[in-house]
């Protein structure tokens, strides 16, 4: 979306306050801003055509969300997402992914089966092609249809902001033997829900997970932030 045209898209001030608080917090999970970096109210207002008003509050929820940190006097500065703060996502995760694997089971639509069974079989194709932007876009995907299929807007508002906050490193995830292990993780969770086994579905959702992080760490992929 073109930054002029960001206020032109709202009027509603709630829908703005929304929309830039949305934008600030992908630039800063995507590295547009370092660990420290002042956010300067004027600048980024500027930068999306807003007043200083819709930057000053997102800034605020931001910081309810630990990713800036507001100085009084001083300035609001990026804090990120540390090395344990990936760690603790990852663990929350494979509780939270159990659990929506389980629900899904109940919930999920056939049109919903029919998309995770495309991802999968799409996934297993561009792997054998080493296609990594087509294989981290399947990935995304996956994640999302399984989130809506639970069919708990807490539950799946949850799931998609975790998986939003460890965008930058998942990307560095699914090279190498990671991508086609990924994707035998993905089929095991889609064929239990597709069986209806509620126990197999939350044992590989919570394992899918783990093993993405256990991956991170052997490969050294938590100091992605110095690379």
């Amino acid at each position: 979306m073109n930054n002029k045209d960001l206020k032109q898209e709202v009027t509603d001030k709630y829908s703005l306050r929304g929309r830039v608080f949305n934008r600030i917090r992908d630039d800063i999970l995507n590295g547009k801003y370092s660990d420290g970096e002042e956010l300067k109210e004027v600048a980024i207002g500027k930068e999306l055509g807003v007043s200083r008003t819709p930057v000053r509050e997102a800034l605020r929820q931001l910081e309810l969300e630990g990713l800036v940190q507001i100085i009084p006097n001083k300035g609001a500065y990026v804090v990120g997402i540390s090395v344990e703060d990936i760690h603790d996502i990852y663990m929350i995760r494979s509780k939270l992914e159990g659990l929506c694997a389980r629900w899904a089971c109940d919930n999920i639509t056939d049109e919903q089966m029919e998309e995770l069974e495309e991802i999968v079989y799409l996934a297993d194709f561009h792997e054998s092609k080493g296609h990594l932007e087509q294989l981290a876009e399947l990935d995304n995907r996956f994640h999302t249809i399984l989130y809506e299929s639970c069919n708990s807007k807490m539950l799946e508002h949850l799931l998609k902001d975790y998986h939003q906050y460890v965008w930058r490193i998942r990307q560095k995830t699914l090279s190498g033997k990671r991508g086609k292990d990924c994707n035998n993780e993905h089929r095991a969770i889609m064929e239990a829900i597709r069986d209806k086994n509620p126990d197999k579905a939350e044992e590989f959702a919570n394992r899918h997970m783990r093993s993405a992080y256990d991956n991170m760490v052997k490969n050294g992929l938590l100091n992605y932030k110095n690379n």
